[in-house]
């Protein structure tokens, strides 16, 4: 299990030609009979697994079962956990939507590519078409690749997900909760209300088939499970060769809504409801690759773009033992579930409690692939392999620091156990992770020259993106190049 080198690559053992090829190749060298005949160095294939990326919107830490949530059923993905592998110490690279979500795509730190943090409906800024996102790498290497749900990148044509690498679109390209007609409110008070009766029709959004609008307003009590049908049809389509489903859940972000058959007109059960429904669909993509015999070939990651909005109550989710959530740079705000599943290369039952961001997914990729990543586009993940078997790895975080962004500046680091978080305003703090992971009690008294040294550190690589940072797409700009080509 793990990453071995190989000296014959699978494809001589699948393609007749390749095998007859070699063989010949032996027989000339007249190596055939020969008792232990030596075997020519040949370069090992890359993998390519399909990949299966699953990203829930605004779930918390403490929102499935295998992280210990009492109220919530979620036997689906914990499924995911025991035949693969958790993560204890995951995060996501921004504490809101848009700039996750764009660090998730380029595995970049919001500063290096310039993204808000949170874009509306018609924004004219949006992530830059020139950035190589997960699904350019992968589509380069002969991936069919879909997007299915929020995108939230950019809604102009020039932004959509069709024009960054993916092959198709359906979905929401910016939050549930947007465009929402005035006479509504999203504080718990209107949600109880929108939830009991079933309100989807005030909001003004609307669903996306590649570029064109095939739905507005959005039936969302139906929302989830037609993306679960969508991404069962792609797998399907594609099951012959290698492919990248993105499939990125409007929720648990508010509006909460369910279908018919699982609707409760209690508002108090709607998050509960909610998340059993996305772990029920979880399980029916799984089923979907366990027919089709492809799960062990396949990487199935589950996570978060950020931590529960705890501000919306009962219709928020759970951080569980940690500090905070959504908008903070304290742990609730971004460090998030994370499982993995890849049979023929993760261990079952695996806990891994070192660092790995959703910032680390792009270089992985291109690792397991061979992808090449442009030398003109750095990136600020690292490749997490050594963290996926059984070899004992140690987080390339874990030197160089793992960085909390907002507002385009890092905000806290961490390094190791300790954590500093600095933000701009208010004084500095310092936390022991391993030993107090809910940021009870700080440390910046007693480890003077810790707090020092991990400033320096956050002030190096403010200045080192301030001076490589690409910019987003711009609207004005666009039309500028457009009008002048």
């Amino acid at each position: 299990m793990g990453f071995p080198a190989m000296t014959i690559p699978p494809a001589f053992l699948v393609s007749p030609v390749r095998f007859v090829t070699f063989s010949c190749f032996l027989i000339l060298s007249g190596l055939v009979g020969q008792e232990n005949p030596p075997i020519p160095a040949v370069e090992p294939e890359i993998s390519q697994p399909n990949v299966v990326l699953i990203f829930c919107d605004d779930m918390g830490y403490g929102d499935l079962g295998c992280y210990g949530s009492p109220r919530n059923a979620t036997p689906n993905i914990d499924r995911l956990a025991s035949e693969g592998l958790r993560f204890t110490d995951f995060y996501s690279a921004y504490c809101v939507c848009s700039a996750s979500r764009a660090s998730l795509m380029t595995g970049c730190y919001q500063a290096r590519i310039s993204m808000p943090g949170v874009i509306s409906p018609g924004s004219r800024v949006a992530l830059n078409p020139d950035e190589i996102t997960i699904a350019d790498l992968l589509k380069s290497k002969g991936y069919a690749t879909a997007c299915i749900g929020k995108w939230h990148l950019g809604d102009s044509p020039q932004t959509l997900p069709t024009a960054q690498g993916f092959d198709s679109y359906f979905g929401i390209p910016y939050s549930n909760d947007m465009k929402r007609k005035r006479a509504w409110g999203n504080d718990a008070t209107n949600l109880d209300r929108i939830w009991r009766e079933r309100r989807w029709d005030i909001y003004e959004n609307e669903l996306y088939r590649d570029t064109k609008v095939v739905e507005s307003p959005v039936d969302q009590t139906t929302l989830t499970v037609r993306y679960t049908d969508e991404a069962i049809a792609f797998i399907e389509a594609n099951r012959e060769r290698s492919f990248f489903l993105y499939w990125a859940n409007a929720m648990p972000h508010v509006p909460l809504f369910v279908p018919d058959d699982r609707f409760d007109p209690n508002p108090h059960e709607a998050y509960r409801l909610t998340i059993e429904h996305i772990d029920d669909c979880v399980g029916r993509v799984m089923e979907t690759l366990d027919r089709l015999d492809l799960a062990k070939g396949t990487w199935v990651i589950f996570t978060s773009d950020n931590g529960p909005w705890l501000s919306k109550k009962h219709h928020g989710g759970s951080a569980g033992i940690l500090r905070e959530g959504k908008g903070t740079v304290y742990e609730g705000g971004m460090r998030v579930p994370c499982v993995m599943r890849w049979p023929s290369h993760i261990p079952t039952g695996k806990v891994s409690d070192q660092v790995a961001s959703t910032i680390d997914f792009l270089p992985t990729l291109a690792a397991i692939t061979g992808a090449e990543i442009s030398e003109d586009r750095p990136v600020d993940g690292r490749d997490i392999r050594a963290l996926l078997d059984d070899s004992g790895g140690v987080s390339p975080h874990d030197e160089e620091g793992f960085y909390y962004y907002r507002f385009n500046k890092p905000q806290a680091v961490r390094v190791g156990k300790w954590k500093l978080k600095h933000e701009v305003v208010g004084k500095p703090e310092l936390y022991d992770l391993r030993a107090d992971p809910g940021e009870t009690r700080d440390l910046v008294k007693e480890q003077p020259k810790i707090v020092e040294r991990l400033k320096a550190m956050m002030k190096a690589k403010e200045e080192q993106l301030k001076t490589e940072a690409r910019p987003p797409w711009k609207a004005r700009e666009a039309k500028k190049a457009a009008e002048a080509g």
